[in-house]
């Protein structure tokens, strides 16, 4: 039996089914404009979380920028007199007027932006050179860069402190790309000392690691040392920073033959950086590989087998395997198959190190192996290639002997190595020593985390209004919905 058809046809059901279509999308003009409204907050009430807010809102608006987009927001944010306007207006390139993005999409409240606020016009130096990097405008980046730091240098505002951190770090990143570091380290010197003067932290954290990225990129590993010692300390202010500065301070570790604090800054960096960047993470993997190895420890294979960092490792992991069985053939040829990318990791010269490690790692095998052995067996099995392998067998023997590696003599009338009993590793301290160390290393961590806390000022004077803690909710949303952006930018 055929059913009835309901039409509905009535002006409620048409309103029903218009509000269940889903909303147009609003177009990025229409969201620079409420990040500048964001700002704009923030400068006026002096927080500077919502300037931080309003920069994480860019770095996940960064992918849809157009040229049209970034013109139009400067005619609207700057005054069009201004000399900010007059400069960036000309690095921006010019569209099509028949392609301008309306902002019609959604029908909501013109946003008007306040004209004259000196973090606005930071913000709009920030968004151009963001704009020009991403479309690989580099000598338009570099001069857009120099003219934000020129305009910096007569500001002294906590609210700017934040965009102020972000285009030091784009000024030296452009350089890096440009290969034209080295012009701009008397610059970076006095933009920390100005931050320094200003007590503005954030600056100072941010600068320190430009200077250092700046001297380790030529290898300038004394004066990086210098400059890390007599900077001022002060509590950590970004993640970001905090990962980056111990992995340089790593790197300066492991040249200055300081294994062991090297190994504790590298593993740290790697722990505290975001999963999202793997990029850093491998690098400072490839580090703490190299200086564990000198420190005679063999990685675990977990190490190399981390979701994304396989491929990048299997050089790092060949070399472990070959001083793991002491064989200075195999590492001989590891070395020479993966000599490029040991040279782009700038490890080749740690890797040259190894070679003694690898010695001493197949000399011990021989000793645990062998009660009694000639030196001229030692040799063999060791594969020196010297002019006199028995001579040279003989002092590597003498000096692990001496250092402690192995357990044994030599007797020199019959040119023979003779072992000594191993002893039980349970009746000294060194497993005192190991959980020792554990247990440092876990309350460091709770201290880390406690230190880490964070709660907003005054919270236990005055009861949050159920205004407030809606306000409070949303922007944590917004944080966790934009921090993956956010990491994955500054890495």
């Amino acid at each position: 039996m055929p059913e009835d058809v309901e039409m509905n046809d009535s002006p409620a059901a048409a309103a029903a089914a218009a509000s269940d279509a889903p909303a147009p999308a609003q177009s990025t003009l229409h969201h620079l404009k409420e990040i500048a409204s964001v700002i704009e907050a923030g400068s006026l009430s002096k927080e500077v979380r919502r300037i931080s807010r309003a920069v994480r809102l860019t770095i996940a608006l960064r992918r849809r920028l157009a040229a049209r987009d970034v013109a139009a927001f400067l005619a609207l944010a700057l005054s069009p007199s201004s000399e900010a306007f007059a400069r960036l207006s000309t690095l921006v390139p010019k569209e099509d007027g028949s392609e301008m993005d309306v902002d019609m999409a959604a029908p909501t409240a013109q946003v008007s932006i306040k004209h004259g606020l000196p973090e606005i016009e930071i913000y709009c130096y920030l968004l151009v050179l963001i704009f020009l990097i991403d479309n690989k405008k580099y000598d338009e980046a570099k001069t857009c860069a120099s003219a934000s730091i020129a305009r910096l240098k007569s500001l002294n505002r906590r609210t700017v402190d934040v965009l102020a951190s972000r285009l030091y770090s784009y000024y030296s990143y452009v350089h890096e790309l440009t290969n034209t570091l080295a012009e701009i380290r008397g610059t970076l010197l006095a933009l920390h000392r100005m931050a320094t003067l200003h007590h503005d932290e954030l600056g100072q954290e941010t600068l320190l690691n430009l200077l250092l990225r700046n001297y380790l990129h030529y290898n300038l590993y004394d004066q990086a040392e210098k400059l890390r010692s007599k900077a001022p300390r002060f509590e950590a202010h970004s993640n970001q920073q905090f990962c980056r500065y111990l992995f340089y301070l790593g790197k300066i570790r492991t040249i200055q033959l300081e294994y062991t604090d090297a190994k504790e800054s590298l593993l740290q960096a790697a722990r505290k950086a975001p999963t999202t960047a793997r990029g850093f993470r491998i690098q400072c993997n490839k580090w703490a590989i190299i200086v564990r190895l000198l420190l005679g420890e063999i990685p675990e294979r977990t190490v190399f087998m981390q979701k994304g960092m396989k491929a990048a490792l299997t050089p790092y992991f060949e070399l472990t395997n070959a001083v793991r069985v002491g064989d200075l053939e195999l590492f001989r040829s590891v070395a020479d198959k993966y000599s490029s990318t040991f040279s782009a990791d700038r490890t080749r010269n740690l890797i040259v190190r190894l070679r003694h490690n690898v010695i001493r790692t197949g000399l011990r095998n021989i000793s645990i192996s062998y009660s009694r052995i000639s030196l001229a067996d030692i040799a063999k099995k060791l594969r020196l290639d010297s002019e006199n392998p028995v001579a040279d067998a003989e002092s590597i023997v003498a000096k692990a002997i001496r250092d402690g590696a192995i357990d044994a003599t030599i007797d020199h009338a019959n040119g023979w190595m003779v072992s000594k009993e191993t002893g039980d590793v349970y009746s000294t301290n060194e497993p005192q020593i190991a959980f020792n160390s554990r247990i440092a290393f876990c309350l460091n961590m709770h201290n880390e985390a406690v230190k880490a806390l964070r709660f907003p000022p005054n919270s236990h004077k005055e009861k949050e209004s159920a205004e407030k803690r809606r306000e409070r909710l949303q922007q944590e949303e917004e944080l966790a919905k934009h921090m993956a952006e956010e990491d994955d930018d500054d890495f």
